[in-house]
């Protein structure tokens, strides 16, 4: 009786115990795949470095991150879907300079209100780029050319109000230049039709336009920083035809704002411990791009606010209002 007693007792406290595994894995973060939506198109910069980090964090964090391109509304779709998900850190956006244009161009958009910042990336040049057979090789020849022929210039992007879009309507003011703006639904659609003669010019990121540089599809003028890049060191920025002249774009990752602060800090720390790694440090820098320090999300959610507050000077300087 004895021996069937504490067999009984055994046996209880082991199915008393059983309820308690699943709320412990529940506890930990993340317990599922978790979401990273992109408002960029497939093989632009954005879609590629997200894809880049979202890999390592499902290698440190032992679930999937799953990149999820959603185009359209220069980065409004994706923003939004990502401001309504659920706030329990399986939703993230691919944060960009895209955003801090829009929230300097539409009065609506209140942006560190609705997504809290995790952590900042990389910041990347854009380079102002021709077809091969567009006649102009230097950007003072372009300016010649463009004054010439007022109208008659196509100038891509990828989608109105983006950083491409505005670094070409700065150019087109501090140059005293017309061109015709053409957007795109991200930077892939729009660099096809610059390789096929249908547009001739773009102001590009450097990490999906470096391939067809180098490989001589495309040429390139100058570089829209206010120093030279180490990727294109003997090309020319801007600012040394047309002085003052800066435009730059940065990418990192964002949640909906009422995420619970454990989840930000877990994605924090690992976006930080991806962009200090040896080889994704040099994948980042071949693309282009300068790495932006480690930092707490406080310090990407400053970045994301000055970065709004320089749009707004150059929304008002080029007068571009809103569709």
């Amino acid at each position: 009786m004895r021996l069937r007693r504490r067999r009984f007792l055994q046996l209880a406290g082991a199915a008393l115990a059983l309820p308690t595994l699943p709320r412990a894995r529940a506890e930990s973060y993340p317990a599922r795949p978790v979401h990273v939506v992109v408002g960029q198109a497939a093989g632009s910069s954005s879609d590629i470095v997200s894809r880049l980090i979202a890999q390592r964090l499902s290698e440190r964090l032992g679930q999937q991150f799953i990149v999820e391109d959603r185009p359209g509304a220069g980065g409004n779709i994706a923003t939004e879907a990502v401001e309504h998900a659920p706030a329990d850190g399986y939703t993230m956006l691919l944060v960009n300079a895209q955003n801090s244009i829009n929230a300097a161009l539409y009065d609506k958009i209140d942006f560190l209100h609705d997504i809290a910042p995790v952590g900042g990336v990389f910041r990347v040049p854009l380079v102002m780029e021709v077809n091969p057979n567009f006649p102009a090789r230097t950007v003072p020849e372009f300016i010649a050319y463009a004054k010439a022929n007022p109208g008659r210039i196509n100038m891509a992007s990828a989608g109105k109000g983006g950083p491409q879009h505005l670094a070409g309507e700065l150019f087109k003011v501090m140059a005293g230049v017309d061109m015709v703006h053409v957007p795109y639904r991200g930077s892939t659609p729009a660099l096809v039709d610059l390789l096929a003669g249908q547009v001739q010019v773009m102001f590009d990121v450097t990490p999906s336009s470096l391939p067809h540089i180098r490989a001589g599809r495309l040429r390139a003028l100058a570089i829209t920083t206010a120093s030279r890049s180490a990727v294109l060191p003997d090309l020319p920025t801007l600012s040394e035809f047309l002085p003052g002249y800066e435009a730059s774009a940065w990418i990192g990752f964002g949640v909906p704002a009422a995420t619970p602060a454990a989840a930000i800090e877990t994605l924090n720390r690992e976006v930080n411990n991806a962009i200090v790694d040896p080889t994704i440090n040099k994948r980042l820098t071949d693309l282009g791009g300068v790495v932006l320090p480690p930092g707490p999300p406080t310090d990407f959610g400053k970045l994301i606010t000055e970065d709004i507050a320089k749009w707004v000077g150059v929304v008002k300087a080029t007068g571009l209002k809103p569709e």
